[in-house]
Order: structure tokens, then C-alpha cells, then sequence
């Protein structure tokens, strides 16, 4: 009974994925993706780990991968196997070996369909205060973006209430969706919705509709940015009056992680110009860090910048907000 159990013991480490690198040293793991010519690999021992593709002598996977790159598309293997050094074993319904140098993208299989991809954040801050004024402040924040074929679709939301001496000083909330079509690897043409509301405003409803292209520079495990040009119809609503007018609008969207994947630096600003004479421009932006507690809890701290001019005078609202939050 005891040598099974030792057969056992010397056969589990068979079952983590191996990564053997160009000096000789070999990293066990679960590999999470390559893309952009980085490896990560999940380990028990040092967390998440990113390999530059170009030092790796070869590898093996036991979990199935979908593959794609030089003569490559949308590959399933069961598994890797490792093989001679620059080279790999696909295991699958057709066994054969493949140079490392032409896949440039390997991800575990999605479920329903191979080549969607859902991401997303949701961000709470939450700030109570009981001193000379009892103040209550609730704020989420979330996004959400799904890909599947040349279509892309984004979603943002944001919700805000805040309360002093059980009076309400704020109460408002935006939505807002964004439908991409790529028609080559980069380049994509845009439409949009946005639709706000503030109880608190003497405007109380905004809503845009707008289209327009954009560019996408990269997009890859560590990171994405892409940039989007679009025309907008704008409507303003208010108890009094109501406002129609049309803007040029640009706007970015940037991500990137850092410390092994741990740490999240991201950004997006939307530079708004109206065709009319009392606004010069409207520029909303935001930038923050994101700590990944765990493969899903998250610790964020944000920037957020409002600026309008119009008029000869310049108006900005400066925030900061620390929370908590959950990314999948």
C-alpha cells in the first residue's frame, strides 16, 4: 500500500504545468495566458509570474489551451508536451510539434465560445462621517467589457449619494454603452449611448448619442489602449429648458499591469467640443491603481478630474476616492 501511495507523491507534480527557460531553470505553475510575448504563470510559491516568451526553451501544459498564431488559428490541444529546446508538442486530435516563435497567443478555452472574452470592475467607496456634521457618502463605480468575433461591447455605470444631516446634497447616476465593430486587427468604428441624471441640477437629464472610429494600439494580458474619435448629438433637460447641440468628442481608454500582474494602473478621459459659443470645452478623466488582494477582491485608489470652460472661465472638480472592489 505504501509504494502506492509513493507512486502517488512523485506522480502529482506531473499534473502542474512546467515551463523550462533558455538558462536551464524550470518554474511549475498553471499557466494563466500568453499574449504579447509574455507568459504569466500562477505558482504556489511566488504568485503570479511573467516570463518574457523569448526565454522560454519549451513548456507543458496539462490543462487544454486554445492556440493561435503563425499558421495557427484557434487550436484546442488536450495538452502540451515539452519538446526540443524552441519547440513544442501539441497534443490534440492531430498530434504535432510546433516552433515556439509562431504562437503568439495561448489562453485556457472560454466557456460556450473559444474566442469570448468578458472582463469587468466594480468599485465601491463608502464614507461616513459623525463630527461636527453627520455625513453619509455612497459611490459605485463599475465597468464591463465583452468580446466576441470583430464585435466589442463596453459598459459603464456610475452611482452617487450622499447625504448631510439627513439631507440629501447629492443624488444622481450615468449610464453609458458602447457598441465596437473592428473591420481590421486595430481599427474599429464606434457607436454610443450615454444617459445621466441628477436629481439635484437645475439640469437634470443629459443624453448623447454619437459614432465615430477609433484605434486600437494594443491589447494584451498586461494591458490595452485604444483611442476614439466620434461625432455626438447632445440633449440637455431641465425643469425650464432644454438644450440640443452637437460636439466633437475624444476619447481614451488605458490599462496596464504591473508587479506581476498584481498591481492595475488605469485610465480614460473623454475631451468634449460643443458647437456652441458659451462652452469651450468639457474634459472628464480619471486615473487609479488597483491592488489585487485575491484572484477576485481588489483595493482601488482613484483620481477623478471634471474641468468645463466656457466663457473665459475655467471651472474644475477634483475628487479622491479609496475603496474597495471586485474584478472578474
Amino acid at each position: 500500500m505504501w509504494r502506492v501511495l509513493f507512486l502517488c507523491m512523485l506522480a502529482w507534480p506531473a499534473l502542474a504545468d512546467t515551463v523550462w527557460l533558455n538558462n536551464g531553470d524550470r518554474l511549475s505553475g498553471t499557466i494563466i495566458l500568453m499574449d504579447g510575448g509574455k507568459l504569466v504563470l500562477d505558482t504556489t510559491y511566488a504568485g503570479r509570474v511573467v516570463i518574457d516568451w523569448k526565454n522560454i526553451q519549451t513548456l507543458s501544459s496539462e490543462t487544454a489551451l486554445l492556440l493561435r498564431g503563425e499558421g495557427v488559428t484557434a487550436e484546442r490541444a488536450q495538452r502540451l508536451q515539452a519538446a526540443e529546446p524552441g519547440q513544442v508538442r501539441l497534443l490534440g486530435e492531430t498530434p504535432r510539434t510546433l516552433a515556439l516563435r509562431d504562437i503568439n497567443r495561448a489562453v485556457p478555452p472560454r466557456q460556450l465560445v473559444d474566442d469570448l472574452v468578458w472582463e469587468g470592475n466594480l468599485d465601491l467607496k463608502l464614507d461616513i462621517e459623525r463630527e461636527a456634521d453627520d455625513t453619509d457618502e455612497l459611490k459605485i463605480k463599475g465597468d464591463t467589457r465583452i468580446e466576441h468575433g470583430p464585435w466589442r461591447h463596453l459598459l459603464k455605470g456610475e452611482l452617487e449619494d450622499k447625504r448631510k444631516n439627513d439631507a440629501q446634497t447629492k443624488d444622481n447616476w450615468e449610464l453609458e454603452y458602447d457598441l465596437d465593430r473592428f473591420f481590421a486587427e486595430q481599427l474599429y468604428w464606434r457607436s454610443s449611448l450615454d444617459w445621466q441624471e441628477d436629481a439635484m441640477e437645475a439640469l437634470r437629464r443629459q443624453r448623447s448619442i454619437g459614432m465615430g472610429p477609433g484605434y486600437l494600439f494594443w491589447d494584451d494580458e498586461l494591458g490595452r489602449f485604444d483611442m476614439t474619435l466620434m461625432r455626438n448629438r447632445f440633449r440637455l433637460e431641465g425643469e425650464q429648458r432644454a438644450l440640443t447641440f452637437d460636439t466633437w468628442s475624444l476619447e481614451t481608454d488605458y490599462q496596464r499591469l504591473l508587479w506581476g500582474t498584481r498591481v492595475e494602473l488605469y485610465g480614460n478621459a473623454k475631451l468634449q467640443m460643443p458647437d456652441i459659443q458659451q462652452i469651450d470645452y468639457v474634459l472628464d478623466g480619471e486615473m487609479g491603481l488597483r491592488y489585487r488582494l485575491n484572484s477576485w477582491a481588489r483595493l482601488s485608489l482613484l483620481y477623478e478630474l471634471d474641468q468645463v470652460r466656457g466663457l473665459g472661465v475655467t471651472q474644475s472638480q477634483r475628487r479622491y476616492l479609496i475603496g474597495l472592489g471586485v474584478g472578474w
